[in-house]
C-alpha cells in the first residue's frame, strides 16, 4: 500500500470517530499530535526495558503502528509531504559521517 493511502485511511478513521469536528475532547492539532506521538514512541521503549528483545511481537507491532499512524497525521495536517521530508533525509544523510562510539 502507498503511504498516500495509508495517509487517507487514517484521515478517514479520524473524521469517522468525529475527532476533527472544532468541539471534539480528542481534537487534532499539532501540539496534540506531538504529544500523543511521543508517548507512543515511549509505549515501544516499555518493550525493551530491561530486556534486550520485546516479548510480545504483536504488541509491539501495535505500539510502532500506533507511531506512524501519529506521525502520518502530524505530518499531513501541518502541510509536510513525509516521502518527499524522507527522501530529502536520506539525500541529506548520504555523506555526512558520524562519530564512532
Amino acid at each position: 500500500m502507498e503511504l498516500k493511502e495509508l495517509e487517507r485511511r487514517m484521515h478517514s478513521f479520524v473524521t469517522s470517530k468525529g475527532w476533527y469536528e472544532t468541539d471534539s475532547p480528542k481534537k487534532q492539532s499539532p501540539r496534540n499530535l506531538a504529544i500523543s506521538l511521543a508517548v507512543e514512541a515511549a509505549e515501544i521503549l516499555e518493550h525493551f526495558q530491561w530486556r534486550e528483545e520485546s516479548e510480545d511481537q504483536t504488541e509491539l507491532a501495535g505500539e510502532l503502528a500506533d507511531v506512524a499512524l501519529y506521525l502520518l497525521q502530524l505530518a499531513s495536517i501541518t502541510g509536510i509531504d513525509l516521502e518527499d521530508a524522507i527522501l530529502a533525509k536520506l539525500d541529506q544523510n548520504q555523506d555526512r559521517e558520524w562519530p564512532a562510539a
